[in-house]
């Protein structure tokens, strides 16, 4: 595992980036990382552009500012492409995961992109049929995990379950999981 591990998260807000990133960083932790999750907002509202950072890292991580050249980007919303610059500090060895009913090659198309690894996974139809609402952070969680390796989905899958646990009713519960399952399974790379 490289030194620090930095993703960045694009959403609007009200859709979970936030919610994500602190989700992917709990399960991080409970596999003995080092880890850090925040967003970055001020006077935003729902539905209003906004970014969320995780890092992790097998040792302490000392550095505490915003995310300006991460490893993977995560984008909850396919409208913020364009309008924002997804692509900022990601190198040519980056990964990018986009929720998008459309082909990694369209997204790569769109973005003018070459390098980088893209992988695409209609994240809100998966949360409509699984949670009964377009709530995209967990399917995106499962795809992320796909994508890079980066946890093992067990453990995250088992994370979910403690963090919820208490707070949300079993049946959202077993929502979310078939949803990281369904994404971790149907995601789409090139």
């Amino acid at each position: 595992m490289k030194k620090i591990i930095e993703v960045r998260w694009h959403g609007r807000g009200g859709q979970g980036a936030v919610t994500a990133s602190k989700l992917l960083a709990t399960s991080a932790m409970a596999e003995g990382k080092h880890i850090q999750a925040f967003p970055e907002y001020g006077p935003e509202r729902m539905g209003a552009p906004i970014q969320a950072f995780t890092r992790i890292s097998g040792e302490p991580i000392r550095i505490h500012c915003h995310v300006t050249n991460p490893d993977m980007v995560v984008v909850l919303d396919p409208t913020l492409i364009g309008p924002v610059d997804i692509t900022e500090g990601l190198s040519e060895e980056g990964t990018i995961v986009v929720n998008t009913n459309e082909s990694p090659a369209q997204i790569r198309q769109k973005l003018n992109l070459k390098g980088r690894s893209i992988f695409t996974i209609d994240a809100s139809k998966i949360a409509q049929e699984e949670l009964g609402r377009p709530l995209p952070n967990t399917p995106m969680m499962g795809a992320l995990i796909k994508a890079t390796g980066l946890l093992k989905l067990g453990n995250v899958i088992d994370d979910i379950k403690e963090q919820f646990a208490g707070r949300f009713a079993d049946k959202i519960i077993e929502g979310n999981v078939k949803a990281i399952e369904r994404a971790f399974q149907e995601v789409k790379s090139e």
